[in-house]
């Protein structure tokens, strides 16, 4: 199994090129099945998840064509993804395949809207939490369907096809709000999604179903209206930058120092981050074409954060607050308010020296001067990379075991890195 080796205490100065969102990735991957035309979506990252769910995708009768390499084209460009499902020949998504990513639970959706039916295994993926489907289910009855559990399965029909209907989510929910807001492009009459998520990802995948000819109104706010249509058709989308792996890099420059241009990549779509990590005493400047993160050697200053829906700092980016603020000079208070299970990183940023209490939701982390390198193992996607922040920052050599999980979500992350000045590599087993 790969591990990754660091060797902290290197500053960071470069250039970084932003990848595409895999949080807009996977549900508009999903979106291919609404359509019995092509759907072709650019900057899409090489990831694990990607290549996963065009396995599951393809279980269903998706084809799933990449792009070849164009003249001047580097890997920072992305790649381009055509689905086709011109015909569905398969709506259950089995066990199997299911429990490789929860995302994969979403097809739900795109299922019960085009065939009227959907077999789907119930989720696995990341132990941060339980993560119940309750409100993809009550949200599929409310547009009509007939629901059911059986063996493990939701087994869902809708004889005649959804209907448009009001729904109120009675928590945000990201995925719930993709599910039903796919699903209803194709019901009869208007639906009404309210409370629902308002993450840019949300809004891309609103943006290109508007493209298939959906009719979608209301993004960017918790109400959306949709006005269900008899069919979508094929377009081409490029997908949105990515957000956490933005912020994850800026704090990686906040904790090591050093003058790093991320590109690619836009402000708007983390403003609260932003200011978070500008409050520690490092310096984010936008530009037309990304962000400049820099800190020149002064001390960091501790936060209190609470994680929230958006706009309010995102539960994907609290492990890597975690890990910066070990270094602040003072006590940090963070607050986990979405995933009841996600301070599983404690105990292996503590294997670095790290100072952290927790009470309940709550991690006060006392920050200390320096860490040390260490051997730690990850346990999640965003758990892993908070490691890499802290070993870019230790003293000595940090190697992280179960890498697999960075895999997940970061694209090229040791060659990003060391193009900037870090000791990394993957070691191969």
């Amino acid at each position: 199994m790969d591990r990754i080796r660091i060797g902290g205490g290197r500053p960071l100065n470069g250039q970084i090129a932003i990848s595409g969102a895999k949080n807009a990735t996977l549900p508009l991957m999903i979106a291919s099945l609404l359509s019995a035309e092509t759907l072709s979506l650019t900057n899409v990252p090489n990831l694990a998840d990607v290549n996963t769910l065009s396995r599951i995708l393809g279980n269903h009768g998706v084809d799933v064509t990449i792009a070849g390499k164009r003249a001047g084209e580097s890997p920072d460009h992305g790649r381009t993804l055509r689905l086709s499902a011109a015909e569905i020949v398969d709506t259950t998504a089995p066990y199997e395949l299911v429990s490789r990513m929860r995302a994969s639970f979403w097809v739900l959706g795109p299922l019960l809207g085009r065939c009227h039916e959907a077999r789907v295994s119930l989720p696995g993926g990341c132990a941060i939490g339980t993560r119940p489907v309750d409100l993809f289910l009550d949200g599929c009855r409310a547009l009509g369907a007939r629901v059911e559990l059986d063996g493990g399965y939701v087994v869902a029909s809708a004889k005649g096809g959804l209907k448009g209907a009001d729904y109120v989510f009675p928590k945000v929910s990201v995925g719930a709000t993709h599910t039903l807001m796919m699903a209803a492009t194709l019901a009869r009459g208007r639906t009404r999604l309210i409370n629902a998520a308002c993450e840019p990802e949300v809004s891309d995948v609103a943006a290109c179903l508007n493209k298939m000819g959906a009719q979608i109104s209301g993004i960017d706010t918790p109400e959306l209206v949709i006005d269900g249509v008899e069919r979508l058709h094929g377009t081409s989308h490029g997908v949105l930058p990515d957000r956490i792996e933005t912020g994850t890099y800026a704090m990686a420059v906040a904790a090591t120092g050093g003058d790093v241009y991320l590109t690619g990549t836009r402000a708007d779509l983390l403003e609260s981050v932003i200011e978070v990590i500008k409050s520690t005493g490092t310096q984010v400047e936008a530009t037309n074409d990304g962000l400049r993160v820099s800190r020149n050697g002064a001390g960091l200053k501790p936060v209190t954060v609470s994680t929230a829906p958006y706009p309010e700092f995102p539960t994907d980016m609290q492990a890597q607050l975690m890990a910066l603020m070990t270094l602040a000079e003072g006590d940090s208070q963070i607050t986990e308010t979405i995933f009841e299970n996600r301070f599983m990183h404690v105990q292996e940023l503590a294997r670095l020296g790290a100072d952290i209490s927790l009470d309940g939701e709550t991690a006060t982390v006392h920050g200390g001067p320096s860490l040390n390198g260490a051997e730690v193992m990850a346990t999640d996607l965003r758990a892993s990379v908070s490691l890499v922040i802290a070993g870019l920052a230790a003293s000595g050599e940090t190697i992280i075991n179960r890498v697999y999980h960075l895999d997940r979500g970061f694209e090229r992350l040791e060659q990003k890195l060391a193009a900037c000045g870090a000791d990394i590599e993957r070691l191969t087993s």
